[in-house]
């Protein structure tokens, strides 16, 4: 990327809407309620041939205690700090505010560049709000639809001379590097297990109910206050996601994409639209993610909602892991740990052998423990099963438990292999698949997973019938008329 730009303005200018056009996605939950947005978003942005990186912040309160919205100002003032460029926003339809006057102020100060933006000024209407923009004494303002697309190419125009002096520092600063790997050395980099790296970062997705500490925990993972956090229940909406190099306790390096989601109230009382579009987009994130981090609150854990979201996460086949939060103020902790794993094994027997993990998500114990129960059930989830092991595997557990002859038709199981992985999935091709018990299908699942050390990831197993035993199988039997004359036909013969 060759430069950072920040969207900056008060709440409901349409930062959002224009951070999802430079983007190209549906990134930020858009709503006419103002004060959507409430952290840091990041995404890759495109403006003809320019390629940046865009911030969608929260919208600039009159604020400086320590309330919500004072905690949100610092988090946007902290993106203007970090920032090439600040796009100010201002709404053309309202005009210039005094609170927009105080915050083009703060922007002539702390900020490095600063364009101005006169967004909803499609039509008759932003006529009048576009011209106050003077007013605020940063030049002339750039007049934007970003609900249909308007005035980018003006944007373009003022973009385009700051990108190529950011572009030529960053040539002057780039250190030159020159490595050249022999054939022995590349091959030994190969690893059945795709190793993370800064282009494909881990997938990490972090979910759980409201106030459960999703948030604190990734600053602490990230060692800085990035999320906005606090003692009220449901603060963050958007699913954010960030890049970090997680560093473990053996001092491997590994990149990483975390997404912090939205807490996931019973459905029964998720009543706002917004909430619906958070927990939409929490569970958009669990679909992308490779391990999903289920976060249960140490005081009432395993609630119905926290068993719900870790079955969704194994039904979408993610590898799982469970980490009890707030384990700080926990007094009796070795019987603590003891009825969590009962509690764990009874109610979710369908992650057997998942990792539970005790973490303090304000002091940063149990990061370590967390980092390598990831990586663990990341290479499991990566698992690949030889089609020569998996055969002897299966002759042993026909031999210790056949399979059933329901209606008197024996099943034959004849061999398996390991049709994919990401989760591991296996297919066994056999007799009357459809005729196969669910109890049976159980009791080999198991014992893939202890025989080949898969404890918690989701297996998928497929019955699949062998046409190629029965050249007949599947043709239609010839009418009574036909088979009468054929018979007779022989006889004169």
């Amino acid at each position: 990327m060759s430069f950072t730009l920040a969207l900056v303005g008060r709440p409901n200018v349409g930062k959002s809407t224009l951070f999802n056009r430079l983007v190209g996605k549906r990134l930020a939950l858009v709503d006419d309620q103002p004060g959507v947005t409430r952290d840091l978003r990041e995404g890759a942005a495109r403006l003809a041939d320019l390629r940046f990186t865009v911030i969608d912040t929260a919208g600039l309160e009159d604020v400086t205690d320590d309330s919500l919205q004072g905690r949100m100002r610092r988090l946007t003032e902290r993106a203007v700090d970090m920032a090439d460029v600040c796009l100010f926003m201002i709404d053309a339809r309202t005009g210039v505010t005094s609170t927009d006057l105080v915050f083009a102020d703060i922007l002539r100060k702390r900020a490095k560049h600063v364009i101005l933006a006169a967004n909803k000024s499609e039509g008759s209407a932003g006529e009048a709000g576009a011209l106050e923009a003077y007013s605020l004494g940063l030049g002339e303002p750039v007049r934007l639809s970003a609900e249909h697309g308007e005035g980018l190419p003006d944007l373009y125009t003022q973009l385009m001379p700051l990108a190529d002096s950011f572009a030529e520092r960053a040539e002057e600063e780039a250190p030159a590097v020159d490595v050249d790997l022999t054939e022995e050395e590349a091959e030994e980099g190969l690893d059945e297990v795709p190793l993370p790296t800064r282009a494909k970062p881990l997938q990490v997705a972090v979910v759980g109910r409201p106030n459960a500490g999703k948030s604190t925990l990734i600053n602490q993972i990230l060692k800085e206050d990035r999320l906005l956090t606090g003692p009220e229940a449901g603060i963050t909406r958007d699913a954010i996601s960030l890049t970090t190099d997680w560093v473990g306790p053996e001092g491997d390096v590994v990149p990483m994409r975390i997404f912090d989601t939205a807490g996931m109230r019973k459905k029964a009382k998720i009543q706002e639209k917004l909430e619906k579009l958070s927990v939409s987009d929490g569970l958009r994130a669990v679909k992308f993610a490779e391990v999903v981090v289920v976060l249960l609150d140490a005081e009432i854990p395993f609630e119905q909602q926290d068993l719900r979201i870790a079955d969704l996460a194994e039904r979408e086949g993610r590898a799982v892991v469970v980490a009890v939060n707030k384990w700080d103020i926990e007094e009796n902790r070795q019987e603590k740990l003891k009825e969590l794993k009962e509690s764990f094994e009874r109610l979710l027997p369908q992650l057997r052998g998942a990792p539970l993990i005790t973490v303090s998500a304000k002091t940063g114990r149990g990061l370590d423990r967390l980092h390598t129960a990831i990586m663990r059930a990341y290479e499991v989830w990566n698992r690949r099963v030889t089609t020569a092991q998996l055969n002897r595997w299966l002759s042993g557990m026909m031999e210790a438990h056949p399979p059933p002859a329901p209606q008197g038709k024996r099943i034959k199981l004849r061999y398996m292999t390991q049709a994919k992985t990401r989760p591991p999935g296996f297919v066994v091709m056999c007799s009357h698949p459809d005729k196969v018990p669910e109890s049976y299908n159980r009791y080999l699942v198991n014992g893939l997973r202890v025989d080949f050390d898969m404890p918690g990831t989701p297996i998928r197993l497929w019955m699949r019938g062998q046409n190629a035993a029965n050249p007949y199988k599947g043709r239609k039997k010839a009418p009574p008329s036909k088979l009468r004359k054929h018979t007779e036909g022989r006889r004169k013969d």
